[in-house]
């Protein structure tokens, strides 16, 4: 490793971000993390059209959430700034000059059209496209003739001819790419603005970034960016290419396909740790299978550990590691968790009572209202598999109920006298029991739930099955 380690997230504010890009936010955060290094936010907002500051808000926001918290950059400052590539432009224009002064540059008055042909015609001999380089050797006054003619022209990056740009992927090994097969590419398009290839590997360069965890679809970029690198003599990162996330059927992640922003999946209410754990294991191994903290996540983290099959996302992994984040987390902070929803049905001096009820029966907050309305509701709504259970069961075996549950009697106690009175043993005991008292077949431990509903409550939806009328 290269020290003083240096990794970084450098997003397009064109939307809110998904999986993919905070899975790389991610491991860049906890690359930098292991080896006490700075990990570096960069917004690149060259695409005037559909950048927008409510995303570049909204991506602070879901960084901070998930504990992914950058020590340089957009928000925070640095030596290095301006960190938003909009304000960047003299920057590169003044290296552009460098450039141009070296022959390193050309202007390029192809046409779309001339260049789709000719993309065509690679394609039906077999060859890859690239350009052709047919303005690559204009002369002066031809140059000088087209732009007064007022035609629109691009900036190309001349490549080197026969070599090979060579590089050590963090991820998948030694990479060599041959110069000829790439060809010359736009780094400034006609409007003016700079591509990618030539922004981004300037302002890594410039902002001193070591290391660049990134998706395996930039990996064609990386020797466009290293050519210009060694043009200008800057120092080049070392790069690794991370598998994509792919879903179920093995396309790439989409929302149609389940992926969620962050946004959203804050709103659910998923556990921020819940949210690290799984993105961590999302194409990277690691040997413990339990709950970690960042810090426990950072020590374990390497890029040895990255895979390069795809990563497939499943929704029921998220969820295990939510559950496992629920398990860990304090009963008061669950109870202003799931407050919102149940505070319309669970009386205030009830809700840490109720909380350890219900706790081990919950995914989000949203799940706490069911047991709030099994609990407290005047109008008890039963589940189709409770009502079946009901039916199936005597009306004795209500009135015998009724008139055996007290108000000093723990649940285990009423069971016992239940079974005693009635015969019923096992499932057609507790069943029947718990449909009618919660309006469920399953759910928290009734030992626990029965205090909740009280005497009087318990007492009116048992007699309510034996005068076969709606509970009201």
């Amino acid at each position: 490793m290269t020290f003083p380690l240096k990794s970084r997230f450098a997003p397009s504010p064109t939307g809110l971000i998904h999986f993919g890009n905070v899975r790389t936010a991610l491991f860049n955060a906890l690359l930098s993390r292991k080896f006490g290094g700075t990990f570096l936010l960069r917004i690149e907002d060259t695409d005037a059209a559909r950048s927008r500051e409510e995303y570049t808000l909204a991506l602070q926001e879901d960084l901070r959430w998930l504990g992914l918290l950058w020590q340089e950059g957009d928000g925070v400052g640095g030596d290095l700034g301006p960190y938003r590539q909009s304000g960047r432009v003299s920057i590169y224009e003044e290296h552009l000059k460098t450039l141009e002064a070296q022959d390193r540059v050309y202007p390029c008055f192809c046409s779309a059209i001339e260049l789709e042909v000719s993309r065509k015609i690679q394609a039906q001999s077999g060859q890859p496209p690239r350009y052709g380089g047919k303005c690559a050797h204009l002369k002066p006054d031809e140059i000088e003739n087209k732009k007064n003619q007022g035609l629109p022209y691009t900036l190309r990056f001349r490549m080197p001819k026969k070599e090979s740009v060579e590089f050590f992927d963090l991820v998948r090994g030694r990479q060599s790419f041959p110069t000829d097969e790439i060809g010359d590419f736009i780094i400034r398009r006609s409007d003016g603005t700079f591509a990618f290839f030539y922004v981004n590997a300037l302002d890594d360069a410039l902002m001193q970034v070591t290391h660049v965890l990134r998706g395996e679809d930039h990996l064609t970029n990386t020797p466009r960016q290293i050519a210009i690198l060694n043009a200008f003599g800057l120092p080049i990162p070392q790069y690794g290419h991370i598998s994509l996330i792919v879903d179920g059927m093995g396309a790439p992640l989409s929302k149609r396909s389940g992926s969620l922003s962050v946004q959203e999946l804050r709103e659910i209410g998923y556990f921020p740790i819940a949210v690290d754990n799984y993105l961590a294991r999302l194409g990277h191994n690691y040997a413990e299978n339990s709950l970690m903290d960042l810090d426990a996540l950072a020590a374990s983290f390497s890029p040895d550990n990255l895979g390069r099959a795809p990563a497939r996302y499943d929704r029921t992994q998220l969820d295990h590691w939510q559950a496992l984040a629920l398990q860990k987390t304090d009963a008061a902070i669950i109870a202003q968790w799931i407050a919102p929803q149940v505070s319309s049905w669970v009386p205030e001096a009830d809700l840490m009572n109720f909380t350890e009820a219900v706790r081990d029966n919950l995914l989000f907050p949203h799940d706490a209202r069911i047991w709030a309305e099994a609990v407290y509701s005047a109008t008890l709504p039963l589940s189709p598999d409770a009502i079946a259970m009901i039916e199936e069961t005597p009306v004795d075996f209500f009135r015998e109920a009724s008139t055996l549950l007290t108000p000093e009697l723990d649940f285990k106690a009423f069971a016992q006298r239940v079974r005693e009175k009635t015969g019923a043993q096992g499932k057609k005991l507790f069943m029947p029991l718990r449909a009618a008292l919660t309006g469920q077949t399953h759910g928290p431990e009734m030992p626990r739930v029965l205090p909740l509903i009280g005497y009087e409550r318990a007492r009116h939806r048992l007699l309510a099955h034996v005068l076969n009328e709606d509970i009201d």
